[in-house]
């Protein structure tokens, strides 16, 4: 039996640094992920990207906030494969279909959760860049455990919520489905 996966990634470098918006040219640092199969939240650094690999491979979706858009292009760089072939649930696309536009993971965080992140995606730049190593591994598992409390809270109440620009609480209500199991695929294989 397969289980979900939660994950999100930092970036040893930013766009502008690139000269471009376009993930693929990114690197990473950190990917901090919550595993459904055992419960553990684990971090894995670029050299150990491929113990990561595995868990994605087995899992029966992975799940996160702009996945689709960021995290698995900017992790494709390392695949031998086409992780864009894995089931997924991008959260943020789950609301951006319903509303028309793109919320921040903090604003959903807050507006649902009455939690939010504890920095931006630039911090955690600046964590890798100092050596902070222990701080980017703390940032990058809150973000991780948001995306998970949102993903249950969403499974459970149909719903995911944010302030409007006037304060008004809005309800989103949202449907998300998972598969129940499905075998494990070896991606990383040529044929």
């Amino acid at each position: 039996m397969s289980f979900p996966l939660v994950f999100d990634i930092e970036t040893q470098n930013t766009f502008q640094e690139v000269g471009k918006y376009d993930p693929s040219l990114l690197k990473v640092s950190l990917v901090g992920a919550y595993d459904y199969a055992d419960g553990q939240y684990t971090t894995y650094l670029e050299a150990d990207l491929p113990a990561l690999w595995k868990k994605m491979e087995q899992a029966s979706v992975v799940i996160g906030y702009n996945i689709v858009g960021f995290d698995l292009p900017v992790l494709n760089g390392y695949y031998p494969g086409d992780l864009t072939k894995l089931p997924a649930i991008d959260l943020m696309y789950i609301l951006e279909k319903q509303i028309g536009f793109r919320l921040k993971l903090d604003d959903v965080a807050q507006g649902t959760l009455g939690i939010g992140k504890s920095g931006t995606g630039l911090m955690a730049v600046e964590y890798w860049k100092k050596g902070e190593i222990d701080k980017l591994r703390e940032y990058c598992l809150q973000d991780v455990k948001v995306t998970k409390d949102l993903f249950d809270y969403a499974r459970e109440y149909r719903h995911l919520k944010y302030k409007d620009r006037q304060g008004t609480e809005v309800v989103v209500p949202v449907t998300i489905e998972i598969p129940q199991s499905r075998p494990p695929v070896n991606l990383t294989m040529p044929f």
